[in-house]
């Protein structure tokens, strides 16, 4: 392996309010399969992730519980912890903002900021809402009340300290627009820079005196530090940064970071509070920020009182650790919101790991034991057709490398499957039952069969960064190992006369959602379970369900109160994503709310019949090239097997055309399993195929239109939800103003 020196990567440090769903879940697992791919590259990878555990949301959790807020942080974080490690990630360190080492950095770094002049004294004033725990100014208020609760307002004024921020804005503008790679995707560095930067920064606000679960200010403990600069402070603290000038070796090898690998949500405080805290400490600002989209549930709120989060061991439970791994991190555009539902795992699954993955495999090995008694050997009898396979297979290291440099992970890992749908046509154009039944071809079938052997030996040393234990049990099956980086774009090294497994696994063995999903509705209910008994356990009601408003008209909310609604949601959530909702539902006349909600629904609805439809096409396709191949063995051995008939099932018989023999009783068994009665044609076989795969195409086409359609209106209908204080988000992203 070769040297390419550090690579130091961080993700975000999950909050701990509670159990992370899938959706938090995608972002350890994005970052994992980005540090296993580096240190397949040959880098050294050191991985960072942890939980944030200060703030007043985690004291007011911990007093309702009964219990003190580092007793519900370590149970928290030990949570978080423990579905990290079930989902199988490789990271080095796993940081706690309540480590000590760290609070006695940010303390230090707090006093340098504060000796050096970049950070002061001062007051929030304004109007204040008690229950939101929010300083509010009289624009932002809706009909002179809390733009978010709804309530009264007071006059108010709270001590705090405040970071200059505006001392170092011109400095960041020039760095971001020198270093085009800073923030990706491009898409983010556009929205900082026009909504934030070139606007102009105000002073940001670094401690808080209204609570007391913090870091205390050493100087003056009666504030604590709030949420960033102890948050961010994580990635300089925990690798050995000191402010007084002692920082650890491994702070002096891995700073600055390779890469911060962060939600988009929270894009706006890497890229613009993070570099400018750094600038101020004197040191170089991390190399790339990625702000990485969000995994949606379908287009419905995600709510345990519904029964309908989705969280990775309930995930890992239904389909195994490498399925929702495969799932999260292909089905993930590379900006764009992902959608998940527990239909769509079980469809992926089927389709792609166990039709494309798990029965290539254990055709391969199968087929070696049959033929061969498992050894598989190279003999040189090479075709035309091996050609095109070894260059896809040579080819696909470089096509990997570069999806992975530009963190395409979604597009990497089809580029890895494109190596076993490859395979999967190799046997349909050589076809080695057919070459078994001609002992004149045995050598060019040995051949066939190692050439699988050596391509799926490198397929799967490009799959481990993504499916780690798939990966291993595949090179287990086929008794060799894992290629090193170098050696993927070679052919040929699958030692000659390996013999493989005599016993294959079965990786993925196909689903039917009609015996997951009533298991999805056990989840679902024991979810409402446990919500009612945490209401019943912090002495709440469990809250009734809303009355929906007759007609909900978007338009009068987005607009609602002068600099409230639309501008108060816009400067929460993302300027340019909220206009961009609403011109889009405008343009598409979908500004009654139940009206998006309907045409959300048919998408989606749409997109599941047609998913259904290629799903039924490809199954009978299949069997019609079953179907097809049995037809013609049974009819070229039906002679033979009257003669076996007449010579009453004598071993002398069965011992001179067993191949023929053989052939027409697994003929007749598969007829008898697909439930034909009367044999059709090999030409009405054709045309049917011809037909079904006609339709196919044009279902495909239209497939991926659904699919688009229903991302777009989901992401939209997700967007105006938030808006409305229909979704769990709007809250999260009301508590992150309220940090600033």
């Amino acid at each position: 392996m070769s040297d390419k020196g550090k690579f130091y990567m961080t993700t975000a440090i999950a909050y701990t309010s509670g159990k992370p769903h899938i959706g938090n879940t995608y972002e350890i697992v994005l970052a994992d399969a980005i540090a296993r791919y580096k240190r397949l590259e040959g880098y050294d990878v050191y991985f960072q992730t942890g939980t944030d555990e200060h703030g007043q949301k985690i004291q007011e959790k911990a007093e309702k519980a009964g219990i003190t807020p580092k007793e519900y942080v370590d149970n928290v974080a030990g949570e978080v912890k423990r579905i990290w490690d079930l989902m199988n990630t490789s990271y080095d360190n796993f940081v706690r903002t309540t480590d000590a080492d760290h609070e006695k950095q940010v303390q230090k770094i707090f006093k340098k900021l504060y000796d050096q002049g970049d950070i002061y004294k001062g007051s929030y004033e304004g109007l204040y809402c008690t229950p939101c725990e929010s300083f509010w100014t009289e624009s932002q208020l809706v009909d002179g009340k809390c733009p978010d609760c709804g309530r009264e307002v007071k006059p108010a004024k709270e001590e705090a300290y405040f970071f200059k921020m505006s001392k170092y804005a011109d400095r960041l503008i020039e760095h971001i627009n020198t270093h085009p790679e800073f923030i990706q995707p491009v898409s983010r560095k556009n929205e900082m820079m026009n909504n934030f930067l070139l606007p102009g920064l105000q002073d940001l606000c670094v401690s808080r005196t209204s609570f007391s679960w913090g870091i205390p200010v050493d100087f003056d403990p009666k504030h604590v530090v709030y949420v960033w600069l102890d948050a961010l402070t994580n990635y300089i603290t925990k690798i050995g940064y000191d402010a007084d000038g002692n920082s650890s070796d491994l702070f002096k090898k891995n700073w600055p970071a390779d890469l911060h690998l962060i939600g988009k949500d929270i894009i706006r405080f890497h890229t613009i509070y993070w570099p400018i805290f750094l600038m101020a400490l004197d040191l170089p600002l991390p190399k790339q920020v990625f702000g990485h989209p969000w995994l949606l549930q379908g287009g419905d709120k995600m709510s345990k009182s519904k029964g309908n989060v989705i969280y990775a061991d309930d995930m890992v439970d239904l389909f195994g650790v490498d399925a929702t791994r495969y799932f999260v991190l292909h089905e993930m555009p590379f900006e764009n919101d992902g959608v998940i539902t527990w239909e769509l795992v079980v469809e992926r699954f089927n389709s792609d790991l166990a039709n494309i993955l798990g029965n290539l495999v254990n055709r391969t090995v199968s087929m070696s034991n049959k033929y061969f008694s498992g050894v598989v050997r190279s003999t040189g009898v090479t075709e035309e057709v091996d050609e095109d396979l070894k260059a896809v297979v040579t080819g696909a290291r470089d096509r990997v490398a570069q999806k992975m440099k530009d963190l395409r992970v979604a597009d990497a890992i089809s580029e890895v499957f494109g190596v076993f749908r490859r395979c999967n046509k190799y046997i349909d154009e050589t076809a080695p039952w057919v070459l078994a039944k001609d002992e004149a071809k045995s050598d060019r079938l040995a051949e066939v069969l190692y050439n699988l052997a050596e391509s799926i030996t490198v397929g799967a040393s490009l799959l481990y960064s993504f499916l780690p234990e798939t990966a291993e049990k595949i090179v287990a099956q086929l008794h060799t190992q894992l290629r090193g980086f170098e050696e993927l774009n070679q052919f040929g090294l699958y030692e000659n006369g390996t013999k493989v497994t005599g016993t294959p696994e079965i990786l993925f063995a196909r689903l039917d959602a009609k015996d997951v999903m009533p298991k999805v509705e056990a989840i679902r209910e024991a979810q409402k379970k446990e919500f009612e008994a945490e209401q019943k356990a912090l002495g709440e009601e469990a809250p009734a369900e809303e009355k929906a408003e007759d007609v909900i008209d978007i338009e009068a909310k987005l607009q609602a109160g002068k600099g409230g609604g639309y501008e108060r949601w816009a400067k929460v959530f993302n300027v340019k994503q909220m206009a961009q909702t609403y011109n889009y539902l405008r343009e598409h006349g979908l500004l009654d709310y139940a009206e998006l909600e309907e045409k959300a629904s048919a998408a989606t609805e749409q997109f599941h019949a047609l998913s259904a439809q290629i799903k039924a096409a490809e199954t009978r396709m299949a069997e019609i090239a079953v179907l097809k191949t049995h037809i013609i063995n049974y009819a070229k051995t039906r002679d033979v097997y009257a003669g076996y008939r007449k010579a009453g099932y004598s071993k002398k018989f069965l011992a001179e055309h067993e191949g023929d023999i053989l052939l027409h009783k697994a003929a007749k068994k598969a007829f008898d399993d697909l439930g034909v009665k009367k044999l059709p044609t090999v030409k009405s076989l054709q045309e049917e195929y011809a037909k079904l795969l006609a339709e196919k195409k044009a279902a495909y086409a239209e497939y991926r239109r659904s699919r688009d359609e229903m991302r777009e209106l989901l992401l939209h209908k997700q967007n105006v939800d938030r808006m409305l204080g229909k979704d769990e988000r709007s809250e999260e992203k009301k508590q992150e103003h309220d940090r600033q």
